[in-house]
């Protein structure tokens, strides 16, 4: 024993760890474990990070606890709320003409049945409004609460009351009470057959019989003659037969995100977009996605570029030696193609003619509602989810778009198919939808963290081959599409191209619809209009808001001026159409549209 005493405050020497620590703590064991319990806590909040929601109302209750001012005004706007009510009860029973007190919001159709203006029901769902309106007024404009914290507060609130709406229950629901008594409760039990069969096939990861026998692809969808011509682990890359003998020089090159089936632009003959280009006189190529399974998980973001869109690149002049191409992409895919086409810019490689981008963001600063769990934490948590099975399945990306759109996609379904028994006709985009895709761990981890957490791209932090690249650095025409009711990349997200390019002519669309619909939008289709300008280099940057209100708006289809502005970007002169494929260049047709990729499940 020493002779001098150990002072207090000396840190007491841990004791050496044994063999069998040793090999716990210096092993991978610790995080595994870790990785684990977050893999499957995650699977049963449907990806979401509960830290992340439990921080968030930590930090408004207690800015709400410490801001009297605040709760004697929310006290106030209870008893206003109350007394309008009440008073609204008082007139509504002596005239049923009554004017209600509160109306919903324009994109809220839950009250718009006129069963909804009778004695009880109208109090029931006037009083469902105030009451959401109360927590709006409580979960927003709280000083000092974190901006992003006040967004989930506000969302989650809304997503808990939205299942206590008045419409949800057949017991407060005047349309499902009429239905129940007229046919005798033949809808219930309907709409219990329904769910069994929802839940069968959900369970079975199966497709509703309905869509398997009524939308084959290849036969119902995807049906535009063409021939896959290149095949890697990752795409296979589909050209179109031609439909005239005379084309325009340039070929279209499509790339699609792979968080979607490629058809999406080919559902049937009357609405593929694809089918459109190539009766206008395009030639036109579009990649196929592989649909990832677990033992893809390494594949990252510079595999796709590099075997996805740079492989088409190389297979398209291959077929067409000396022409440029014009290409498009769409969503996912048209960051990837920018992400592709800045790199190009910057190496100066000058294939490209034109850049169109559909529904794509490459400023992540303004991404709506999907920014609202994407966090470290967030990121952290579906990391976890995603390590476990190696990609993300499609009904995991499914819940987190439904919650977007949850009186759309979750509230109204409940109370159609299941309430109601009244299921709605399939069609088309709605097979597409039902045909899932998967997202490989290393790629969607990869996106989630440097393009949506960090806005690396717009930022010129992205790295290519170890050296960062800059939207500035394209210069070719560009054209650009937003969609109106987009909640996977709002329009005001996708606006943002013209802080970021330096193309010499941009030209921007905002058309109706939402992310699909507003894309897949053919001439004909009724209801559909878009605003149309193009900015070139001289001109002064207008803000989105100034810009629609300004800009007139046009009936009808945005495909005929966009294809127009392929055309004008185009050689003046056709040219007969190419062979299908290259054999000489080892390019040979491997079998018909619409490929092998797009079959698997």
């Amino acid at each position: 024993m020493s002779d001098f005493p150990v002072p207090a405050s000396a840190p007491i020497p841990e004791r050496q760890a044994t063999g069998i620590e040793r090999s716990f703590l210096g092993s991978e064991i610790p995080v595994t474990l870790d990785r684990m319990v977050n893999a499957n806590l995650a699977r049963a909040t449907a990806g979401i990070s509960p830290t992340v929601v439990t921080l968030a109302y930590l930090d408004w209750l207690i800015h709400l606890g410490l801001a009297p001012g605040k709760q004697a005004l929310l006290a106030e706007k209870a008893v206003r709320k109350g007394l309008r009510l009440a008073l609204y009860a008082a007139k509504s029973l002596q005239d049923s003409a009554t004017p209600p007190c509160i109306d919903p919001l324009p994109q809220d159709a839950r009250f718009s049945a006129p069963a909804w203006r009778q004695w009880p029901f109208n109090l029931f769902y006037q009083s469902f409004l105030l009451t959401q309106q109360w927590w709006h007024n409580a979960t927003t404009e709280n000083r000092g609460v974190a901006k992003q914290h006040e967004a989930i507060v506000a969302f989650v609130t809304r997503q808990i009351l939205d299942i206590f709406s008045p419409s949800n229950s057949p017991l407060t629901n005047p349309e499902i009470l009429r239905a129940t008594w007229e046919e005798g409760g033949q809808n219930l039990v309907r709409g219990w057959s329904n769910f069994l069969t929802d839940l069968e096939n959900r369970l079975l990861g199966a497709r509703p019989d309905a869509l398997r026998d009524t939308f084959v692809v290849g036969r119902d969808l995807a049906v535009t003659p063409g021939q896959v011509i290149y095949r890697n682990a990752l795409i296979e890359l589909i050209q179109y037969q031609p439909a005239d003998q005379r084309v325009h020089a340039e070929p279209v090159l499509i790339v699609p995100a792979w968080i979607m089936k490629y058809y999406i632009l080919d559902l049937t003959p009357r609405n593929s977009l694809i089918r459109y280009l190539v009766a206008q006189g395009h030639t036109v190529f579009t990649i196929s996605w592989k649909n990832p399974e677990p033992g893809d998980r390494d594949l990252g973001l510079e595999d796709y570029r590099r075997q996805g869109v740079m492989a088409a690149l190389d297979a398209v002049t291959r077929v067409l030696p000396g022409r440029q191409v014009h290409a498009v992409g769409y969503c996912l895919g048209g960051t990837l193609l920018a992400i592709a086409a800045a790199a190009m810019a910057r190496d100066g490689d000058d294939r490209l003619r034109t850049l169109t981008l559909l529904a794509a963001q490459t400023d992540f600063t303004e991404a709506g509602e999907l920014l609202l769990f994407i966090n470290e934490n967030q990121v952290a948590f579906l990391e976890d989810m995603m390590w476990d099975q190696g990609y993300l399945d499609a009904q995991q990306m499914a819940g987190a778009f439904q919650l977007l759109r949850s009186n759309d996609l979750i509230w109204s379904r409940l109370v159609h198919d299941y309430l109601l028994g009244q299921r709605q006709p399939w069609n088309d985009l709605m097979a597409w939808n039902a045909d899932s895709t998967r997202m490989p761990y290393r790629m969607h981890s990869e996106y989630l963290r440097h393009i949506f957490l960090d806005n690396a791209l717009a930022a010129g932090h992205y790295r290519v081959d170890g050296h960062p690249i800059a939207i500035t650095d394209i210069r070719v025409p560009l054209f650009a599409v937003g969609t109106a009711k987009d909640h996977v990349a709002p329009w005001r997200s996708v606006y943002k191209i013209h802080l970021l390019a330096d193309a010499e002519e941009v030209t921007f669309v905002l058309t109706s619809g939402g992310h699909n619909a507003g894309i897949v939008s053919e001439p004909g289709h009724p209801g559909r209009h878009y605003q149309i300008t193009c900015r070139i280099e001289k001109d002064r940057y207008v803000d989105p808001e100034t810009w629609r209100i300004n800009t007139p708006r046009q009936e009808g289809s945005w495909w005929p001026a966009w294809q127009a502005w392929l055309a004008r970007h185009s050689m003046p002169s056709q040219v007969p159409p190419p062979p299908m494929g290259a054999p000489a260049q080892g390019l040979p047709p491997l079998c018909p549209a619409p490929g092998t990729y797009v079959l698997q499940s």
